[in-house]
């Protein structure tokens, strides 16, 4: 389903999802989020696009949560909210397990919702005014295991408790020093650092990408959960492939890699 308040572009190995619904602090409906899910799958079939950002329109937030406007259209009854909340779930799963790196770039505020996107992320950098809070409680919402599980794995339970109890807004400086981000940089440098970052990534081994994503989140799993089969099969294909001996006369030949993921 397309919609105009999501906006998709891919340039230099670079893919791009937007939410752009300014008005609303970037607020997302279903459709959103439908859209979004459908923008997944297309960079996820692009072979030249080798990172994926997604961030929000208008200099004032990431995304502000859910658009509480379209509470009485969109999770009005059981149903409804059991529609919304199956397709938020698969649009953050999809995004944790995207096969290709993924930063979210925060300009402004990243709440409830906007928080659990910027979660799901590999990689997250802000400006630094940007603001963070899970205000659930104050809604009356609930959050359920893996939007938890997300923020334990990050910040560890006292932080989280904190987060989710309070519903108080973090600074961006709290932020990075709870490790909701990596990088806290002058909003007038975040574009073009965050997109030096992802041509960065971009220009490295796709095979070697795709193995130590899925490995680092096999890590994060319980041990007995973990396939190590197909971490063992990631690390072996990259050995095997054309890219490890691009990579090797790269090197000895003092130039650049030009990989292509075979």
């Amino acid at each position: 389903m397309a919609s105009d308040k999501i906006l998709v572009e891919a340039s230099g190995g670079i893919g791009k999802i937007t939410f752009n619904n300014p008005a609303k602090l970037n607020a997302v409906s279903m459709e959103m989020w439908s859209a979004v899910d459908e923008a997944l799958t297309t960079f996820e079939a692009q072979g030249d696009v080798r990172v994926l950002i997604l961030t929000g329109a208008g200099g004032k937030a990431f995304v502000s949560g859910a658009d509480i406007s379209k509470f009485e259209s969109e999770r009005a009854s059981k149903d409804a909210q059991a529609a919304y909340a199956a397709q938020t779930k698969q649009v953050y799963d999809r995004i944790e397990t995207f096969p290709k790196p993924t930063i979210a770039l925060i300009n402004g505020y990243c709440i409830g919702g906007g928080l659990n996107l910027a979660m799901v992320c590999d990689i997250r950098i802000c400006s630094e005014k940007s603001r963070f809070a899970l205000p659930a409680a104050k809604l009356g919402i609930g959050y359920g295991y893996d939007a938890l599980r997300r923020l334990m794995a990050v910040m560890g339970p006292g932080a989280t408790r904190d987060i989710c109890f309070s519903a108080r807004q973090l600074s961006a400086g709290e932020a990075y020093a709870r490790r909701i981000v990596d990088q806290v940089l002058p909003e007038e440098a975040l574009d073009s650092a965050a997109m030096d970052y992802a041509a960065r990534i971009a220009g490295n081994a796709p095979l070697t990408l795709a193995a130590m994503k899925f490995i680092t989140a096999e890590l994060l799993k319980n041990p007995d959960d973990r396939d190590m089969a197909r971490c063992a099969e990631l690390a072996e294909a990259c050995f095997n492939s054309g890219d490890f001996i691009e990579g090797r006369r790269a090197f000895m030949e003092k130039r650049k890699p030009a990989f292509t993921g075979t």
